[in-house]
């Protein structure tokens, strides 16, 4: 996933308290820099902030980096020379998505034989009028213009 250029993430979405890889080949990477080092924090006030050295390699300097809870996880980098790179003063901020907790199941709470049964269910119903809805925008506007044409079992007996 490539939400900014330069900063790469290993998954689609940045999710709190989950573990994602970081690869950035900015300008320091550009430059043949030796260490780069990530500065990051959570949220508007940048709580928890950490200061990590970034693995040099062939793709990049990288970092893997537990997100915590926030709203945003802001990101810059600095190099040894003590000079950054932070989005022209701005910072690298991606949004945090909250942790789906539709289908947990809660420890204190009983699981009722039927609650799997119900989740199965509604999931085999959404998928049925995922496809009604799929064949009537395909088919629909064939068969209204006449561009329809059914196959014809033309096998003999």
């Amino acid at each position: 996933m490539e939400l900014t250029k330069n900063i790469f993430f290993n998954t689609d979405k940045l999710i709190e308290n989950s573990t994602v890889k970081i690869s950035y080949t900015g300008k320091f990477f550009q430059d043949g820099n030796e260490k780069v080092y990530a500065h990051y924090g959570f949220g508007i006030n940048w709580d928890n902030v950490n200061q990590v050295e970034m693995e040099k390699t062939d793709l990049g300097f990288q970092l893997e980096v537990e997100l915590k809870e926030g709203e945003t996880f802001n990101l810059c980098f600095k190099n040894e020379n003590d000079e950054w790179d932070n989005n022209d003063s701005q910072n690298y901020i991606f949004p945090l998505e909250k942790v789906s907790t539709e289908l947990a199941v809660l420890e204190d709470e009983p699981l009722a034989i039927g609650t799997a049964r119900k989740l199965r269910r509604s999931y085999l119903w959404s998928k049925k009028i995922k496809l009604a809805v799929y064949k009537i925008i395909t088919y629909l506007p064939k068969i209204i213009s006449g561009n329809y044409k059914r196959k014809i079992n033309t096998t003999s007996k």
